[in-house]
């Protein structure tokens, strides 16, 4: 939604911001002016309003302005017949060239822009972000192998960062009431239980990994390019063994060599677990005193789409010959 001249509310609908994102130095990218309108700002006071916060939007992973040659191949690509639809929203003889802004920069906007609009619009781009990357993943006609991965991976990433910025700015009433918000079922954000308390789901599996300081044993039937992608901050030094038997819509070997080229530190064992087990387990530092054994009531690739809950179990020594079975386990091929 934006406000018109004449004081209504317009429908920002996925088809309008589908055109308003651009794809610049590898990345999926919005224009200052468009942000400006749909969050009901002049484009100069918008820019002001991240120039007075600019310590938040440091790093081209967040905006960047773009050059000369970058503005002419949008006005090609886009088939403008005026390179003015970039600089909606300034006048006079000067004309900077247009900021532009990743998925994480747009996130972080929402701890800038103040008011009740503001919050509206930002629950807007969420929905329609979901919308869009679920529909792209869904439906893997129109991606390759290395693009479906990259955006599992960037999905991560983000989620990552937004869990961040809950925690530094959780002592204002404002963001607050607003990440509530954005934590509310009916958005589609994908959460469980841990231990007892809602937790986005990415994140949760994320701490989890963070705490292995010398191997991590996944017990999981069920696997697939997320499965991986939660992995990818894994230090080097920590063994990864995935014990499955890959059923379902199974992780294939394109896959898998794909994030192995994107993360090449990141070393994964594949064992088979025979037919023998239903439920879904994460062992960290097994036979170590630091030890920690987590049954998850889903597998870390879809986790989170329906409500599911991870318990850390406190009696270790009755899983030990499970897992000593595990490892005797043959390697599994990925095809």
């Amino acid at each position: 939604m934006t406000e018109k001249a004449d004081g209504q509310i317009a429908i920002v609908t996925e088809e309008i911001i589908r055109e308003k994102i651009y794809v610049v130095r590898g990345q999926r990218v919005m224009l200052d002016a468009d942000l400006a309108e749909i969050y009901g700002y002049e484009t100069k006071n918008f820019n002001r309003q991240v120039k007075n916060n600019k310590e938040k939007f440091a790093g081209d992973d967040f905006m960047f302005r773009l050059t000369h040659e970058e503005l002419e191949e949008l006005v090609r690509c886009k088939n403008f017949t005026s390179r003015d639809n970039f600089f909606q929203g300034q006048s006079g003889g000067t004309r900077y060239l247009p900021n532009v802004f990743t998925e994480q920069g747009i996130y972080m906007l929402m701890t800038v822009l103040r008011g009740e609009l503001a919050v509206r619009q930002s629950r807007a781009l969420v929905r329609l972000f979901k919308q869009m990357k679920d529909y792209l993943a869904e439906d893997q006609r129109w991606l390759g192998q290395q693009e479906l991965l990259r955006l599992s991976v960037q999905t991560n990433e983000n989620t990552k960062a937004i869990g961040e910025i809950r925690e530094q700015m959780a002592t204002k009433d404002d963001l607050v009431n607003f990440m509530a918000n954005f934590m509310d079922a009916h958005i589609g954000k994908e959460f469980l239980i841990m231990d007892g308390q809602t937790v986005e789901a990415d994140i949760a599996y994320h701490q989890i990994y963070e705490m292995a300081e010398q191997s991590i044993f996944v017990v999981d039937n069920y696997i697939g390019i997320k499965t991986l992608a939660l992995m990818k901050d894994v230090p080097e030094k920590i063994k990864i063994i995935i014990f499955s038997d890959n059923m379902g819509k199974s992780l294939t070997r394109l896959e898998y060599e794909d994030f192995v080229k994107e993360y090449p530190h990141v070393g994964i064992e594949f064992r088979k677990t025979d037919g023998k087990f239903h439920d879904r387990f994460i062992i960290l530092d097994y036979g170590a005193e630091m030890e920690k054994i987590f049954q998850c009531g889903a597998s870390s690739k879809d986790a989170g789409r329906r409500i599911t809950t991870i318990n850390r179990m406190t009696l270790k020594e009755i899983y030990h010959p499970m897992t000593d079975r595990l490892l005797q386990n043959e390697v599994l091929v990925l095809r």
